[in-house]
C-alpha cells in the first residue's frame, strides 16, 4: 500500500476510534471465525495479502460490499470494525474515487444559474464505506459557504437525529444531496437541474454502495425513486434503489418549521433502525 493510502486509512481509523469514544462504546467485537484475522498485537500484519486480488475486469465501482457477521453488536452493523481499514483498502479506494468525482463536480457548469450564483459546489461528506447514506435536496447558504452538506440549522438537527435518535456517530454515515450547488434563495431545484446532477448522484452511490438510504424530504425521495408520490405517502414503507433499502422522512428544514412532525420523523427513524438491525434506544 502506498504512503497516501496508509495515511488515509490511519486518518479514518483515528476518527472512527474517537467517534466510538464519544458514542460511549468502550469495546468492539471481532469475528473470531475470520480466517484472515490478524494475530493479537499484530494489527499491522499483512492480512491484505490474504485477500483475493481484484480481477482486471472488476472496476472500482464494482468493488463488492464487505459483509459483517450478524453476531456483531448493533453499532458495528454500520461502522467498519477495527481490523477492516488495515485488512482491506476498499475504504481508501472509495475515498479516492469520491475525491476525484468531487473535482469533476467542482468544474460542472451544466446549470447556468447555479454555476453563476454558487460560492462553491457541495459534494458530500462522511464514511466512504458507510452502510447508510442520507440524501437531501440541495445545499443551503451555510453549506454553500463551507462546502459541506447539512452544516447549518438543518444540519444540526440531522446530526441530532443520527446521534441522539439512532445512537450512532454522524461520521459513520455518508451524506449528500440531489444537487451539488445551492439554488438561489434556497428555492427547490428544478427538474432540469436535478436531471443534470443525476449522474453525479448515481456515481456517488455507486462508489459508497450503501445498503440503506434515507431520503430527506419529497425532493430527494421523488428524484431518487423516480416518483411523484407525496412524502406523506412514501413514509412508513421500505422502498428500493439498486438493491438498497430506502426509507423516506421529512427534511430537517421542514421539521424546524413544523416541530409537531418530529414525532412522525422519529417513527421513520425507528423503521430505518429496524431494517438495519439496530437496537432501538430505551426511552
Amino acid at each position: 500500500m502506498d504512503k497516501l493510502a496508509k495515511t488515509s486509512l490511519n486518518y479514518y481509523l483515528s476518527e472512527y476510534l474517537e467517534d466510538l469514544k464519544r458514542a460511549g462504546v468502550r469495546e468492539v467485537w471481532r469475528d473470531s471465525t475470520r480466517q484472515d484475522a490478524p494475530a493479537p498485537n499484530s494489527v499491522a500484519a499483512t492480512p491484505s495479502a490474504r485477500r483475493k486480488p481484484r480481477t482486471p475486469s472488476q472496476t472500482p465501482l464494482q468493488t463488492p460490499k464487505d459483509t459483517a457477521p450478524a453476531s456483531r453488536v448493533a453499532t458495528a452493523n454500520i461502522l467498519p470494525v477495527l481490523e477492516r481499514p488495515a485488512a482491506n483498502p476498499v475504504c481508501a479506494s472509495r475515498d479516492a474515487q469520491l475525491k476525484a468525482l468531487a473535482e469533476r463536480v467542482a468544474q460542472c457548469a451544466l446549470c447556468d444559474e447555479l454555476a453563476a450564483s454558487r460560492t462553491q459546489t457541495v459534494f458530500g461528506s462522511g464514511n466512504p464505506c458507510a452502510e447508510l447514506t442520507f440524501v437531501g435536496e440541495g445545499p443551503g447558504a451555510e453549506e454553500d459557504l463551507r462546502g459541506e452538506p447539512f452544516v447549518g440549522r438543518s444540519g444540526k438537527l440531522l446530526t441530532d437525529m443520527i446521534e441522539k435518535g439512532m445512537g450512532i456517530p454522524r461520521s459513520s454515515v455518508y451524506i449528500c444531496n440531489i444537487v451539488r450547488c445551492r439554488p438561489p434563495a434556497n428555492r427547490n431545484p428544478t427538474e432540469s437541474e436535478a436531471r443534470a446532477c443525476r449522474p453525479f448522484l448515481e456515481a456517488t452511490l455507486d462508489v459508497v454502495q450503501p445498503r440503506f438510504i434515507c431520503c430527506l424530504g419529497s425532493i430527494a425521495a421523488n428524484n431518487l425513486l423516480g416518483t411523484s408520490v407525496p412524502i406523506g405517502r412514501l413514509r412508513g414503507e421500505v422502498h428500493e434503489y439498486r438493491g438498497a433499502q430506502v426509507v423516506c422522512t421529512y427534511h430537517p428544514a421542514y421539521l424546524l418549521r413544523n416541530p409537531a412532525a418530529k414525532k412522525d420523523a422519529w417513527q421513520d427513524l425507528q423503521l430505518l433502525m429496524r431494517i438495519m438491525g439496530l437496537e432501538l434506544p430505551k426511552r
